[in-house]
């Protein structure tokens, strides 16, 4: 399963309505750190399978949301469930650090 591919059109109906366990980064194209999360995010998209929704939001093109939950330092992954979050990890994080805080709040 590939990620979603999230923006500020989206977001609403995709994580904040949606009754479940979604995982968003928020990133950037001209971040490093964040390029090198991107498959590894894309990893745990497919390992995490339909259990939750794995989405990334880039921050630059999505300023409003980004905006909304503050985002001041990327990348930035926010657990949400049902619609609030639930968790978040800045930085690059070890992938299973992603699948735990998933399987946390199924």
């Amino acid at each position: 399963m590939a990620h979603l591919v999230l923006d500020d059109n989206n977001f609403a109906s995709e994580i904040e309505s949606f009754k479940g366990v979604a995982l968003v980064d928020m990133w950037a194209p001209w971040c490093m750190p964040c390029q090198m999360l991107g498959p590894v995010i894309e990893e745990v998209a497919n390992e995490i399978g339909d259990k939750a929704k794995v989405g990334k939001l880039n921050v630059d093109e999505n300023v409003n949301t980004a905006t909304k939950y503050n985002v001041s330092s990327i990348p930035y992954v926010v657990v949400f469930k049902d619609g609030q979050i639930v968790d978040t990890l800045v930085g690059i994080r070890p992938k299973q650090d992603y699948i735990d805080a998933i399987n946390k709040q199924l």
